[in-house]
């Protein structure tokens, strides 16, 4: 009779806390907000798409990183430069795996979506490995070499040796002196 008595005493407890706690919780969520026909509460509630020119993560923001960093080895500031490349690597490598990782999502679901996910997921890998192979050669204007080893050992494998990006990073894998042997793509039959 005592175990009841104490747990109808802690059920009223967390009503009454709970009944207190709500209508604060309530104002200050836009998920939970009452309905009362304000037209800015309605503003707030509704999505708004990120604003693709204005914002970092987007194929313009990163392009825009790479264009400062093209200003900054014009006027040979390597470390400026360096960073925003750094920054437009990270930005094109996130956007890539985002669109992936969407494009799976919807594999098998709305292949129409998988597929242009897929294709920015490209995209945006191409470009992560164009801004990779700019970064390595900042870091040999810098006399760095051994920063630029594994970037394009990284582009290497992301985009084959076969490619032209491919080709021109074992080419400065060869001038650096990592690999004796230079590549020679042979022709086909």
């Amino acid at each position: 009779m005592l175990n009841i008595f104490k747990y109808s005493k802690c059920l009223s407890l967390v009503i009454a806390l709970s009944a207190i706690s709500l209508p604060s919780l309530a104002q200050s969520s836009p998920l939970i907000a009452q309905n009362n026909n304000s037209g800015d509460e309605e503003l707030e509630n509704t999505a708004t798409p990120i604003n693709q020119t204005e914002s970092l993560l987007s194929i313009k923001g990163g392009k825009q990183l790479m264009d400062e960093a093209q200003t900054a080895i014009a006027q040979e500031n390597y470390d400026l430069a360096a960073t925003k490349l750094q920054q437009a690597r990270r930005i094109f490598n996130q956007l890539s795996n985002f669109y992936l990782q969407l494009g799976q999502s919807f594999s098998g679901i709305d292949n129409r979506i998988a597929d242009g996910q897929r294709a920015d997921a490209l995209e945006t890998a191409t470009l992560r490995d164009e801004t990779t192979y700019q970064l390595a050669l900042v870091h040999r204007a810098q006399n760095k070499p051994e920063l630029s080893v594994p970037l394009l050992i990284q582009i290497i494998r992301s985009q084959n040796p076969t490619s032209e990006l491919g080709q021109k990073c074992y080419q400065q894998l060869y001038e650096i002196g990592f690999v004796s042997k230079p590549f020679e793509k042979k022709a086909s039959n």
